[in-house]
């Protein structure tokens, strides 16, 4: 019978900055367990003032973890008992919700899409309404929330050594993907025993590309189920929505992007459903979507985006 746990974000539960194979997971499941994961987000100089709370766990963090290297701060890592090396990890997102009642934006000089424009770091924070799961930007503009975790990632293989979570990678990372809300499935290679799943990131909304670096920048909690699936070995991070099929790519060129998550749903289509590569090709020509996930981090992303439906087999 699966169980459940909780591992809620905390100066003794979370890296700062940086995936590493040496990293001791907080927590040991069973591949079919469920795990509620709890995040924050924000260096002190992002932080609003009152009436927006600040989670006690932020301000503990601030002044007892080392930020290792620039990146993220993440829960975890979550150990799936049996994960070898070759294997993938399926994660079921059942639940994201709201960890704090603000978020923030910041645009800063020299970064994102357009480095040279702006010569003076903007940050904007932004309330948020869990009932209405709106947030209100400064100007009165209301933005319907669809929150996901920007970074859930494996960690990384042994021989890559402590890596910043900034750039998107083959183990996952900072995906940046917006179609990764509730009701999703991400699936993870795994590269060292146990897998080693972290989250962090909070989004509140965000536009593909994340143009200006972030988005709606906050805590979550997420609920998430994850399988072992020793059947199934990638290369690249894969996922699904209720309707889709979503391969993904990483490099710092973006045309490199489009050819490596092209292949790879080719090579979907092709295991899915017996057509040819030619077949297949025609199909992402006539009926995928090549999206561009976000520009700012290092690694460019691209998604592509075809119909489950549509993976029929010659009749």
């Amino acid at each position: 019978m699966s169980q459940h746990s909780r591992i809620d974000a905390s100066a003794e539960t979370v890296h700062w900055g940086y995936f590493d194979a040496a990293l001791a997971p907080q927590l040991t499941i069973d591949s079919g367990d469920t795990v509620t994961i709890s995040t924050v987000s924000g260096r002190p100089d992002d932080l609003p003032e009152a009436p927006y709370v600040i989670p006690d766990a932020l301000k503990d963090i601030h002044r007892a973890v080392p930020m290792k290297l620039p990146g993220h701060i993440c829960t975890g890592p979550v150990a799936i008992r049996g994960a070898k090396p070759g294997h993938t990890i399926e994660v079921r997102i059942h639940d994201i919700e709201l960890n704090y009642n603000w978020g923030y934006n910041r645009i800063r000089p020299l970064v994102g899409a357009l480095p040279d424009d702006f010569t003076e770091t903007h940050l904007m924070h932004i309330a948020l309404d869990a009932e209405r799961m709106t947030g209100r930007l400064p100007w009165g503009l209301e933005l319907p929330l669809k929150p996901f975790f920007g970074v859930m990632g494996t960690a990384p293989p042994q021989q890559w050594g402590m890596v910043s979570t900034l750039p998107p990678r083959r183990n996952g990372g900072n995906l940046d993907n917006k179609e990764l809300v509730a009701g999703s499935t991400l699936y993870l290679p795994v590269f060292v025993d146990g897998a080693n799943f972290s989250v962090g990131d909070g989004h509140g909304a965000q536009g593909d590309g994340e143009v200006c670096v972030t988005a709606i920048e906050t805590g979550l909690i997420g609920r998430f189920e994850i399988h072992l699936r020793e059947d199934m070995e990638l290369t690249w991070p894969l996922a699904e929505t209720p309707t889709h099929m979503i391969t993904m790519a990483f490099d710092p060129d973006l045309d490199n992007c489009v050819v490596i998550a092209l292949r790879q749903m080719i090579d979907l289509i092709v295991a899915r459903t017996g057509l040819t590569r030619a077949e297949a090709y025609t199909l992402c020509s006539l009926a995928a979507d090549l999206r561009v996930t976000q520009v700012v981090n290092g690694n460019k992303g691209i998604h592509v985006m075809l119909e489950k439906e549509l993976l029929v087999g010659r009749s």
